[in-house]
């Protein structure tokens, strides 16, 4: 019987190969922390602007935040489209993270399915 711990540490071993793919550069912890809040607020079909970022204190000071979306652009996981405001800038995941995602869905699923 395989227990739920297993299946974690199978998707976590998955995921560390994953890692070694050649596809985006590595992100620091922060800034997986900022591609996880952005993936989770763009599914649910919500807009999340530089300044929504910046106002999310639980995750880092305004300074820290720009400068990390400043890297992860540099990086290709995000980029940043015009809206309405000139003045504000969307936030949203590359299909380069997008595809990051799917991989790493796939890997859950395989995962799941046991060795």
């Amino acid at each position: 019987m395989t227990r739920p711990a297993d299946i974690y540490l199978r998707f976590l071993q998955l995921t560390e190969a994953l890692r070694g793919l050649p596809a985006l550069p590595a992100l620091d912890p922060l800034e997986e922390k900022i591609l996880e809040f952005v993936a989770r607020t763009t599914q649910k079909s919500n807009r999340l602007s530089v300044r929504d970022m910046m106002a999310q204190s639980e995750i880092g000071s305004p300074a820290t935040l720009h400068a990390r979306i400043t890297s992860m652009r540099e990086k290709g996981w995000l980029t940043l489209s015009d809206t309405e405001d000139a003045r504000r800038k969307q936030i949203e995941l590359t299909p380069a993270a997008l595809k990051h995602f799917d991989r790493l869905a796939e890997a859950f699923a395989k995962a799941a399915k046991g060795p």
